[in-house]
């Protein structure tokens, strides 16, 4: 039997396009169809920056697919501490995504469930998680299938304990990742704050392009393209780090290389441009300066939306920053990244829901480019995400795209 795609309602938009206006809903056998009611899985808090928690999130997910149990909402954190345990600030899911709309968006797939609907918490079986080069991906594999049968499953609670799930090991394919991605919709008080930012992006391309035009007939808004600008001092730590494990030197770029490369985008003349970077761990205060000429680059305090960002904790700073990004007419950004590689994978999973057959093309719609790899011209290297990668593996060692 087949169940056919279906039709849910739109979510926020942009440029008279809905983002997520279909949902497609695989096919399944009868035998899969649902999550079983009555047994959970819990987690531990899922920590370190927004899109590794996002990762985290959906591996928890599918985890819980696996052992066919319901997730039990999991704690984020909403502070930027890495070590730092007592200094995490727990933030609920649902102050950030709605939790009915994943369970209806995801619902025979993957289900999140509350701890009111536990029946008895003392019926829990605690799962350690192995760690060390000894602990296999087939041996974490064995451990997850030998919790899904006989004694095992008989626990209405599988507690994991140990690492966070970030670093759990991955047995699932790209394209279970983007089912879960899809579901995570913010709450209407975020998202309604990153339209706010998005407006004035526009209002400031608007102005400027009638500034330009002598003739108001043939007024164009300006494009605006977002840049991940990955110069903050911890990024620079970590990635000559990875540079010198991974023995190359694609990993960092400067801010005059991330300028000159955006700079050499084919067909880009006068667009605005949004850095969207962390503030607070930025050295280099000069980000605005030494741009090509006709270029309008922005960042929130010049924008004039610094206020609406220093209302919230860095967790819902970024979720702010990444839909601005993911709704770019044309996203840059870091292919070591995972906040740029989840935007570039949602970007190219939109365009497979449009249909684009040719995503290489020059004049596709939100096309993605990463800085730190030289393309055509010494511009950035077109960025597509590699859909039928198996794991998300890729996307940590910056693999994950398909080359134009």
């Amino acid at each position: 039997m087949l169940i056919p795609s279906i039709l849910l309602p739109p979510l926020h938009g942009f440029d008279g396009v809905e983002w997520s206006n279909f949902v497609f809903i695989r096919n399944y056998s009868p035998a899969s169809i649902g999550v079983r009611q009555g047994r959970f899985l819990e987690v531990p808090q899922i920590v370190w920056g927004l899109n590794n928690q996002k990762i985290a999130f959906a591996r928890a997910c599918l985890t819980a697919r696996l052992l066919n149990r319901t997730l039990l909402m999991p704690s984020l954190s909403a502070s930027l501490f890495y070590k730092e345990i007592d200094l995490l600030q727990p933030i609920s899911f649902e102050k950030v995504f709605q939790f009915n709309k994943f369970n209806a968006l995801c619902s025979g797939f993957v289900q999140l469930g509350r701890y009111s609907d536990v029946l008895n918490r003392t019926q829990v079986l605690e799962m350690q998680k192995g760690s060390g080069r000894k602990w296999t991906v087939e041996r974490d594999l064995d451990q997850l299938r030998q919790h899904s049968i006989g004694s095992f499953d008989d626990h209405e609670i599988i507690r994991i304990v140990g690492k966070t799930p970030f670093l759990w090991h991955d047995h699932w394919p790209v394209k279970d990742y983007a089912k879960v991605f899809e579901c995570l919709v913010l709450v209407d008080e975020i998202a309604k704050e990153a339209d706010r930012v998005l407006s004035r992006i526009k209002a400031v391309g608007n102005t400027e392009s009638m500034e330009m035009e002598n003739d108001s007939s043939s007024f164009q808004p300006l494009p605006y393209v977002a840049v991940h600008m990955r110069i903050e001092i911890d990024w620079m730590i970590h990635c000559k780090k990875l540079e010198q494990r991974l023995q190359t030197n694609q990993i960092c770029s400067s801010k005059k290389e991330i300028m000159e490369r955006v700079g050499n985008i084919a067909g880009l003349k006068t667009p605005v441009v949004y850095l969207a970077v962390a503030d607070q761990l930025l050295k280099n205060f000069s980000i605005l300066e030494g741009w090509q000429k006709g270029f309008l680059p922005f960042e929130k305090k010049k924008l004039g939306v610094d206020g609406i960002y220093s209302k919230y904790p860095y967790l819902i700073q970024s979720a702010i920053d990444y839909e601005v990004c993911l709704r770019a007419d044309i996203f840059v950004g870091n292919s070591f990244s995972t906040f740029s590689s989840l935007i570039v994978l949602e970007r190219t999973q939109k365009m497979i829901r449009m249909g684009v057959d040719d995503m290489c093309q020059t004049n596709v719609r939100w096309p993605s480019y990463a800085y730190n790899i030289a393309g055509d011209s010494n511009g950035p290297m077109r960025w597509i995400t590699n859909m039928s990668d198996s794991s998300l593996k890729a996307i940590s060692y910056g693999t994950d795209h398909i080359s134009c």
